[in-house]
């Protein structure tokens, strides 16, 4: 038997007392959390983090007869020994403890009291009946009226689908395990590292958190041992709501969406399939609308009848102050914002040579060109500095965009109509510099969204500079996808012939898109988002538009020191 292998002693330490109004309440669904995984507690109490599942809300529904109100807990010196108790959703707290709980049921007569505790599903067929950190929960509670004066020596679970009532004795056993609950809890929350996560662990499966967590990326990046299963990365049913209809009114009625124009609908979407909502123009979101979006946690972007994004609006933002904490920090640090920057280059300048590779139909290889681009790839992992990373890409983009016309298709709809002179940008002077600087804002917007739904600030970056308002990290982290997302829907629509060159308006020596332009482009976009890869580290399917999510998770990770390297996005 090795030193790893043997058990660890245990150090029998009292129950805590907390003084003070400094500690805030433990409360004691926490301490569940942090017996069933202390990752998933600090994601929770620590970084404010949530997310449901199908388990978080079939246990909500479960709970619906025990969160009404109901019934009275009297004082403990005010109880009549005779009066039978009866109090659902009772909520106590102990300051000298350091503890709170919400009671889903108190029941007894007099001062003796028992509480039942609801859980959803069935009674699992394992020693005294129930897992320990459900035990630990209700061993809270019995300390909770122990503290507010009632003689309680044990409680009850009740399992909602085998209506079963399981009893939890409160004995020197399960006192140890809350108080060690408790202490874990306040050192690990205290301490501001988040702990590792669960390896290949079963509990993962069907954790909501899964998804925010990134056990097995995060072990995998760690250690490379097992291999990421494929668990947060299923398609996403909630789709981007995009009104950019001169006029339209956006309301809602009910559980939808409303969109309509001088009282004619237009179309409705369900509140509970939208993931955002994009609004072009005069377009008007009515009060009511957006209080029940800003609730549901479902950003709105704003943007310019040219596509121009103006901004978004949210809730109250997201909580995980740490994270940010994190960001901050390292944006000032020169060593990491180069080492940043180079990989976001490097990244960028591979992916514009696939799109090249693959996209390629000039008469001559493309072999130059592409050698061109390795060269400059490996001159950017060695820049010295920002200012000569810049120059590197600025090259590299030059090359990049002077191929650029060799990957539109000849004919009707190809280049011979679609003239491409080399990137303009303010303003776009042909179509098809018109179609990138579109397909650029949305995916802006798209990042911008992302980084701030997962906690991060989209307006402290770490190669783009956060001068001029600009989002300076949803640049950068965009980087690496203008080739694979925004590049690539621009060529979609021109070679399929879904945009033609009657959908744009020149006006003064400037290009931009029509009505039913924007419509096709902004449909190619959404349906390349939905495009699904094989992940290039991980190995799993995934679609563009999660794949956002998990980048911006990962790179929540990195920031926070748990994996060394950023891993970027480069297909073959």
């Amino acid at each position: 038997m090795t030193d790893s292998a043997l058990p660890q002693p245990e150090l029998s330490l009292a129950f805590p007392q907390v003084a003070g109004a400094e500690q805030p309440l433990l409360p004691a669904r926490m301490l569940n959390e942090f017996v069933y995984c202390p990752r998933l507690a600090y994601l929770e109490w620590v970084q404010g983090e949530w997310a449901d599942n199908a388990d978080t809300t079939e246990g909500r529904f479960a709970h619906r007869v025990a969160d009404r109100p109901a019934g009275a807990l009297p004082a403990a010196d005010d109880a009549d020994p005779e009066t039978c108790i009866h109090a659902r959703s009772v909520t106590l707290a102990s300051d000298e403890l350091g503890l709170i709980a919400k009671l889903d049921l108190v029941e007894g007569e007099g001062t003796s009291v028992c509480p039942v505790d609801y859980k959803h599903g069935h009674r699992p067929h394992v020693e005294q009946s129930a897992y320990l950190p459900e035990r630990v929960q209700v061993g809270v509670q019995v300390l909770l009226l122990r503290a507010h004066g009632y003689t309680c020596d044990e409680g009850m679970i009740y399992f909602v689908e085998s209506r079963e009532r399981v009893p939890v004795v409160f004995d020197d056993e399960l006192r140890a395990a809350v108080g060690s609950a408790v202490n874990g809890l306040r050192l690990m929350a205290a301490s501001g590292h988040i702990p590792p996560p669960l390896e290949d662990s079963p509990k993962c499966v069907r954790c909501s958190l899964v998804g925010i967590c990134l056990p097995d990326e995060v072990a995998w990046l760690r250690n490379g041992r097992i291999e990421p299963r494929p668990l947060t990365v299923a398609r996403a049913e909630a789709l981007p709501v995009v009104v950019q209809e001169n006029g339209a009114r956006i309301g809602k009625n009910g559980e939808t969406l409303q969109i309509t124009l001088e009282g004619v609908k237009l179309a409705s979407a369900r509140l509970a399939e939208v993931s955002q909502v994009a609004v072009y123009g005069n377009a008007s979101l009515t009060t009511p609308a957006l209080h029940e979006l800003m609730r549901r946690e479902i950003p709105v972007s704003w943007h310019s009848y040219g596509g121009w994004f103006l901004g978004h609006t949210i809730g109250l933002g997201h909580r995980n102050a740490e994270l940010r904490a994190h960001q901050w920090r390292n944006s000032f640090d020169p060593t990491f914002c180069l080492r940043f920057a180079r990989g976001v280059v490097c990244a960028k300048i591979r992916n514009s040579r696939t799109l090249l590779r693959r996209n390629w139909r000039g008469a001559e290889p493309a072999d130059e060109v592409l050698a061109q681009l390795d060269r400059d790839r490996q001159d950017a992992e060695t820049a010295r500095d920002l200012a000569v990373l810049l120059g590197i890409e600025g090259m590299a983009a030059r090359r990049y965009f002077a191929a650029f016309a060799h990957c539109l298709a000849e004919g009707a709809v190809g280049a011979r109509r679609f003239h491409w002179q080399g990137r303009s940008r303010r303003p776009p002077t042909d179509p098809v510099n018109a179609l990138l600087s579109f397909t650029y804002a949305m995916l802006v917007r798209s990042w911008t969204v992302q980084l701030s739904a997962v906690g991060l600030d989209a307006y402290r970056g770490f190669y783009h500079q956060p001068r001029y308002g600009r989002p300076a990290l949803a640049l950068d982290m965009m980087e690496p996808f203008r080739p694979l997302v925004a590049d690539s829907a621009v060529l979609l629509a021109i070679n399929n012939g879904e945009v033609s060159p009657g959908d744009f308006i020149e006006r003064g020596g400037a290009v931009a898109l029509s009505p039913a332009g924007r419509r096709a482009i902004i449909a190619t976009f959404e349906r390349r988002l939905d495009q699904e890869i094989t992940h290039p580290i991980f190995g799993y399917r995934v679609a563009y538009r999660r794949l956002f999510e998990v980048q911006a998770r990962l790179l929540g990770r990195y920031l926070a020191g748990e994996i060394s390297d950023f891993p970027h996005i480069t297909p073959r």
